[in-house]
């Protein structure tokens, strides 16, 4: 299932967050957004699922325009995994993680898929040992985990991650965006890691100030001249002799140069 960000402005406390912002994410493609704090990376991600609503412009989402589809079918189509998900303290992982189940029940509260798909999306997010625990006792990377979970089991065509890897562990980190890589539908992914946006997405978006300042493949964005303009420091690429991909030296800019 394909997104199509069409030129949208967000206006918040007066001021533009984000400015005429347009962008295309390919049926099954997984994606990253990139850019200091303050860029916009989340203000878009809310607006894509229609969390905040466009000034102008328009989010569509395999053609339709999300703000015009009942919250239920935006619930179907568009799975979020957030940074403050404002989860009742008092549930367990469990009950958490059978939230992502909402959408998919009818009137009287049946869910008709086949197998299990809380216990899978547990298992899937490496969740199973603490699942009838409370949420309000987990680590900051069980929670992260738990989240996932949750995640994965609204079992949706098109999943929107936000700083997904925060408070997990290195292994963590790369086995919770290998998992969605594996998915086979259409991710995007806000990150601050510059080197796992290289390892695991097709594609980069590139947001300074509220605008969109690069777009393209992991070699085309992640050049040193345009690191230093945006983040303010040095950069070196090489290439990772593990994966192949692209990898981002970082450095103080008055102190390291900058080659490719």
């Amino acid at each position: 299932m394909s997104l199509d960000v069409n030129g949208i402005t967000v206006r918040l406390g007066g001021q533009n967050v984000l400015t005429e912002v347009a962008l295309s994410v390919p049926d099954g493609a997984m994606v990253g957004l990139l850019g200091p704090n303050g860029s916009g990376k989340s203000t878009l991600l809310r607006a894509l699922w229609h969390a905040l609503a466009p000034e102008r412009g328009a989010v569509l989402v395999d053609g339709a325009d999300v703000a015009a589809l009942p919250t239920r079918e935006v619930a179907r189509r568009i799975g979020v995994l957030t940074q403050d998900d404002g989860t009742d303290a008092r549930y367990t992982v469990r009950q958490v993680v059978e939230t992502g189940r909402l959408p998919h029940r009818r009137l009287l509260g049946a869910d008709d898929t086949p197998g299990d798909p809380v216990g899978e999306a547990l298992r899937r997010a490496g969740a199973v040992e603490f699942a009838d625990r409370r949420i309000d006792t987990l680590s900051g990377g069980q929670r992260q985990r738990v989240l996932a979970a949750r995640t994965l089991a609204q079992a949706t065509p098109v999943v929107l991650l936000d700083e997904p890897t925060n408070h997990l562990d290195l292994a963590a980190q790369h086995d919770l965006l290998a998992l969605f890589r594996r998915l086979r539908v259409t991710v995007v992914a806000a990150l601050h890691d510059l080197n796992l946006a290289a390892t695991y997405c097709d594609e980069l978006h590139l947001l300074d100030a509220g605008r969109l300042v690069a777009s393209g493949t992991p070699d085309d964005v992640l050049t040193p001249e345009r690191i230093g303009a945006v983040f303010g420091v040095a950069a070196a690429i090489t290439t990772n002799p593990l994966t192949g991909t692209r990898a981002v030296h970082l450095g103080p800019r008055h102190e390291t140069g900058s080659t490719s």
